[in-house]
């Protein structure tokens, strides 16, 4: 006799492992994974069961949800009523299923994250395709199994005739592993299991072309197969989807024509109330800016989401800020994990196929041997009617001499008849029990000679459909050919167009991608602290302005280097030690003008003591151009362009400088032009750059002028080549199409000279006089020298940080021995000019405004034009 009060010791460990095993496993087949034979968990089968074993069918009205909730708790599905009741609403949302499996009635959530109505609201019925899932389910096609109390059977999978574990997709988080299975095309699916049939050796490739990628309810783009194909091959990859935009040019009372962005189809479960609180929020961040509405004009005809342009804002720059930024672009994760012969198993594009395939051959198997089983007792009772209508009359005598229903029936059974020719069996039979019962039960009005004749007519329309059914069991090619066939029919009735369109895009968003490529301004000061501002902040003056603060400074900071250039070129850094960094414009970070901005070493890895001293753009690193370099000492260096293509993240050894030597100036060139050095003092040289053999990267180069003690390079110009000029022979005004040598001091004068003014002499010599120094009027020293075109312009600042901006056209050209005119109005006896910077035409242009009267202008008692003036 078993003892009741005797407790038996356990190892906990062991005993967790076990109970947590179980638990797990519980969790995995009974509830989050799907079966990959009907593509349902649990929970969605019972649903779907019970509203068909209630008659809730398509072809009928709807019934109150509350109702099937109740019928899944009480006999199938002993949990919540909320979860029985949110995969009922699930499976009736259009924009959750591919094909919806329920037909609800009344409000079932929206794909703005509104909750459905209660249960005791809202209807529903099985949708036409359930119907699909459960044919043939009372013709012992699949196993059933008891229920949770054993007073009720259930499916264990529904005999689907559609692949529903890709039509549909599932998602669910089991104990240790997760699927997540986007939906797909109806009829591709379809397609890809023919030809799998017809070709069992079909490759990944093959089944492609049926099956390009998931096909998802709201549309979208789809941003290449890459993630896709990983997915079909090993089971896990990804997806990167977008919603579908196009722009509209609207015109709108009191704002006239303006640019309009509008989504029409959003990524798969994308909230469409979050997306727009997103964009919101990254507007008021100042995070995206050009947008000056956002309206959700959505209705039952579809989504329908305008973004407002601000005038002359690119909309593709801002479009993709969205993508980049909200879940207008998103990336579904794929793993096919699903439950495979009870056990959990990633899965293959084609092994789900296969399995599915498996499944149909099993379901068709069946249910033809139950066919063929009723259709053989039919034949047996038809067959035992023939014989009792070919002897008529000993039958009725046999019965009429009968004193109850049991004697008849032996009496039945124990004769022996002859049968018809026609009857393919003994010639001689005994009747068995069900075909006597059968005659005993048949009516009088069947022994008409028209009842005979259907008896006989059905007899052998039976025999015919078993002679069929068993060639379906015997011959493997005929039962494939019902399958594809009833497969086809399927596909005829539900299959619809793709909605999710395929690009061959990648869906990788570049920062250049997001980032409009306008005009910066770049600088850094002495200390090295560097920031990028937007070139429409600077506005014309005009000559002798005083200019604004275009950069804030600290302590004895100021500015030592200064840029213009575009947001998408790579920023190559070269420092006085000879190295060189590089980094995109757009990744300096953008600052007001009157601010420091960020201190260069968190942007790249400085050495100690390291400090940059030239910037220069590269839009890309062409082959056959090359770098000319300078030092202070004197000496030049050519290597060509493409020698810097790949720069570490730590810096790369542009060329070698000796002790007490640095890097000044750096400029590119083509080979054949002429190279122009210009000192502190004002010294300078022309000479042909062909003097200054190409060297590798590491190399130190060669002397380019020879400067005077105390005296230094500093700057340096690649121009194109022109003749010497013979003696006594003056300038040829034409030439300034090549360019003009713009020289600055340090006390803000300024002039600009042909370069034919400059002879042109060997690398190596002292050089001519630049500019006449005078440091109580122009200046002590040459700040530097740009090459400038006529429509170019020119930017100053101060060793306090007053900037000004100017038009070249605006200094009159004079010789090369002269001291030039007031450029910058220096006024403070401490202040001086430390940096200059040259602006190209296009960049320049960007600065005329209609509204220039409006502006604050400056000028000199003679009125002449110069300058700039920060906005």
């Amino acid at each position: 006799m078993l003892e009741m009060n005797r407790i038996e010791p356990l190892d906990i460990e062991k005993e967790m492992k076990r109970s947590y095993l179980d638990y797990a496993m519980s969790v995995i087949i009974g509830r989050a994974l799907p079966d990959v034979r009907d593509g349902l968990k649990p929970v969605h089968r019972r649903v779907l069961y019970a509203m068909k074993a209630s008659g809730n069918e398509w072809n009928r009205g709807y019934r109150k949800s509350a109702r099937t909730v109740g019928d899944v708790i009480g006999k199938y599905h002993p949990h919540g009523d909320s979860a029985v009741y949110d995969t009922l609403v699930r499976l009736a949302q259009p924009f959750s299923q591919r094909h919806v499996l329920v037909d609800g009635q009344g409000n079932f959530g929206s794909i703005d994250g509104d909750s459905a109505a209660a249960m005791r609201y809202t209807e529903a019925r099985l949708s036409r395709l359930s119907n699909e899932l459960m044919e043939d389910i009372n013709q012992e096609t699949v196993d059933f199994g008891p229920n949770y109390d054993g007073n009720e059977e259930e499916p264990l999978v529904l005999p689907a005739r559609f692949p529903n574990l890709l039509v549909n997709g599932s998602q669910g988080i089991a104990v240790g592993m997760s699927t997540s299975i986007p939906p797909h095309n109806l009829g591709e699916c379809i397609k890809a299991l023919i030809h799998l049939i017809d070709n069992p050796a079909a490759d990944l490739g093959a089944l492609m072309k049926h099956i390009p990628a998931p096909d998802f309810p709201g549309g979208g783009k789809m941003l290449g197969t890459t993630g896709v194909l990983d997915a079909y091959r090993t089971g896990k990859g990804r997806c990167v989807v977008r919603a579908k935009a196009h722009t509209e040019i609207t015109k709108i009372k009191n704002k006239g024509e303006v640019e309009q962005i509008i989504f029409t189809e959003l990524p798969y479960q994308t909230n469409k109330v979050r997306v727009i609180e997103k964009i919101v929020e990254l507007i008021n961040d100042k995070k995206i800016d050009g947008i000056s509405d956002i309206r959700d004009e959505s209705d039952r005809e579809g989504i329908r989401l305008v973004i407002e342009v601000k005038r002359n804002e690119p909309s593709e720059i801002i479009l993709n800020q969205l993508y980049q930024m909200t879940d207008l672009q998103s990336s579904f994760p794929i793993n096919l994990l699903a439950i495979v012969n009870g056990q959990p198993r990633v899965c293959t594009l084609k092994e789900i196929l296969e399995e599915f395939i498996g499944f149909r051959r099993e379901v068709v198997t069946r249910r033809t041997l139950f066919q063929l089983r009723k259709a053989e007792e039919r034949h047996h009772i038809l067959l035992g009617l023939t014989i009792a209508l070919d002897h008529l009359d000993g039958v009725i005598k046999l019965i009429r001499a009968s004193k109850t229903g049991e004697e008849a029936k032996a009496g039945l059974m124990e004769g022996r008849f002859t049968t018809a020719a026609e009857i393919k069996t003994d010639p001689t039979l005994k009747l068995s029990d069900k075909q006597a019962q059968a005659i005993l039960d048949m009516r009088l009005q069947r022994l008409t000679g028209l009842e005979r004749q259907k008896i006989v007519d059905e007899r052998l329309e039976v025999e015919t459909t078993i002679e069929e059914l068993k060639s379906i069991l015997a011959n493997e090619k005929k039962l494939l050919g019902v399958i594809k066939t009833e497969l086809s029919e399927v596909s005829k009735v539900f299959a619809d167009p793709r909605r999710t369109e395929i690009t061959h895009d990648t869906g990788d968003i570049r920062m250049e991608d997001v980032i409009p490529d306008d005009p910066m301004v770049v600088t850094v000061s002495q200390t090295g602290y560097i920031k990028r501002t937007d070139l429409n902040n600077y506005r014309r003056q005009r000559r002798g302005g005083k200019g604004k603060i275009g950069m804030k400074t600290k302590d004895e900071d100021f500015v030592a280097q200064l840029f213009i250039t575009k947001a998408h070129d790579t920023l190559m850094a070269f420092t006085d030690r000879g190295y060189v960094y590089a980094l995109k414009v757009y990744e300096i970070p953008e600052a007001a003008a009157n601010t420091r901005g960020k201190h260069f070493k968190n942007l790249i890895s400085l050495k100690e003591g390291e400090n940059v001293v030239t910037l220069m753009p590269i839009k890309e690193f062409s082959e056959g151009m090359n770098l000319v370099f300078a030092t202070a000492n004197g000496t030049v260096k050519k290597t060509t362009l493409s020698a810097y293509a790949n720069i570490r993240s730590n810096g790369l050894i542009a060329l070698t400088i000796e002790e007490g030597d640095r890097l000044v100036a750096v400029r590119s060139s083509n080979g054949k032009q002429q190279i122009v050095l210009g000192t502190a003092h004002g010294k300078a040289t022309r000479f042909s750059e062909e003097e200054v053999r190409a060297t590798g990267r590491p190399s130190m180069g060669v002397r380019g002028i020879k400067v005077a003690k105390g005296d230094y390079v500093v700057d340096m110009e690649v121009a194109n080549s022109l003749p010497d000029l013979p003696e006594g022979k003056e300038a040829d005004e034409s030439t300034a199409k090549d360019g003009l040598l713009l020289t600055i001091t340090d006390r803000g004068y300024g002039k600009s000279s042909l370069l034919q003014d400059y002879s042109l002499i060997h690398r190596g010599g002292a050089g001519v006089i630049n500019i006449k120094l005078n440091p109580k009027k122009n200046g002590a020293s040459v700040v530097g020298f740009k090459l400038v075109l006529p429509g170019e312009g020119c930017l100053l600042i101060t060793q306090e940080g007053m900037a000004i901006r100017f038009g070249v056209e605006d200094i009159r050209r004079t010789g090369r021995n002269t001291q030039g005119v007031r450029v910058h109005n220096v006024s403070s006896e401490t202040d001086k000019v430390v940096a200059m910077a040259k602006i190209d035409a296009s960049a320049h242009a960007l600065d005329e405004s209609d509204e220039e009267d409006d502006l604050d202008i400056e000028t000199t008692s003679t009125g002449t034009p110069l300058g700039i003036e920060e906005e």
